[in-house]
């Protein structure tokens, strides 16, 4: 757990030659191995030049998804070839039928693994809200609210974020325990980065989960993870909560409001119809172990 800034600190840099700046946070890597359910000594490889100091590699498998980088300085020496074997080794040692890691279209990652014979398995889009833009305000049925979450709301968001999340993703229910793990006991964690729909009953329909990065730069209120229960869709209940939520990141010093989907989830359609751009674009390349 200690490697954990210098880790972050190797994905920004491959990240602000690929992208033009920085998303990750030490906090993502924190609250991902803290989970219960998953091995740190099993499950992540980092690889340091012979001249010690800081690492120039570094790989992790999470069942069938992976999550590799070279540092920029350090490509084209076979470590990044070396990283894509381990990843299929850990994932074929853990059953996983394949492994898939997210890369930015055209970075030379997401060449190296379209070389090792990766296939493309999903698009993924980071949107953005131009400058001085916001979501259009839509109103709740009737019966319907929005707040902050509760800590006791909490099992009922996790069971509507699974439940919706599960209609397009091949993988196992995510334990609770995991799910805890990367919403409250995430580094930085605050209880307004949870917000609620409830309906006319007040059961929780719908859920949205927000990070504050604050690690230089302009403020950034990313969603992490937006969902609605099925039986209350088409009400508008998304795009309420969406407004509420970056409305909460403004008033807690956001400047810049983001979010991602993917292909396989529909929703990139609605996002742009509420005014947000994309800002990159990601590869999830998978092959068979």
């Amino acid at each position: 757990m200690s490697d954990s800034a210098a880790i972050t600190a190797l994905v920004a840099a491959e990240e602000l030659v690929e992208l033009g700046e920085v998303s990750i946070e030490e906090a993502d890597y924190i609250s991902d191995w803290q989970r219960p359910s998953f091995d740190l000594a099993s499950q992540t490889i980092g690889i340091w030049s012979d001249s010690g100091g800081e690492p120039v590699g570094f790989a992790m498998v999470d069942n069938d998804r992976g999550d590799a980088a070279v540092h920029p300085e350090h490509q084209r020496r076979g470590l990044g070839t070396a990283l894509a074997a381990w990843m299929r080794e850990c994932a074929r040692a853990n059953g996983a039928p394949v492994i898939g890691a997210p890369m930015p279209q055209g970075s030379a990652a997401d060449r190296l693994l379209e070389k090792l014979g990766y296939h493309v398995r999903w698009t993924s889009w980071v949107l953005q809200l131009p400058d001085g833009a916001t979501v259009p305000q839509r109103d709740l049925p009737a019966g319907y609210h929005v707040r902050e979450a509760h800590a006791e709301d909490y099992p009922a968001v996790w069971t509507v974020i699974e439940d919706a999340f599960l209609e397009w993703s091949v993988r196992e229910r995510e334990p609770y325990d995991d799910f805890l793990a990367r919403l409250s006991g995430r580094p930085g964690f605050e209880p307004w980065h949870v917000r609620v729909v409830t309906d006319p009953a007040g059961e929780v329909v719908a859920a949205a989960q927000l990070h504050l990065n604050e690690d230089g730069g302009p403020v950034c209120a990313y969603v992490d993870r937006l969902a609605t229960a099925r039986e209350h869709r088409n009400r508008g209940l998304a795009q309420a909560l969406l407004v509420h939520t970056f409305a909460a990141g403004a008033a807690n010093g956001a400047v810049r409001f983001e979010l991602s989907t993917d292909s396989r989830t529909g929703a990139l359609g609605l996002y742009e119809r509420v005014g947000m751009s994309v800002t990159s674009v990601w590869l999830n390349r998978a092959i068979e172990v």
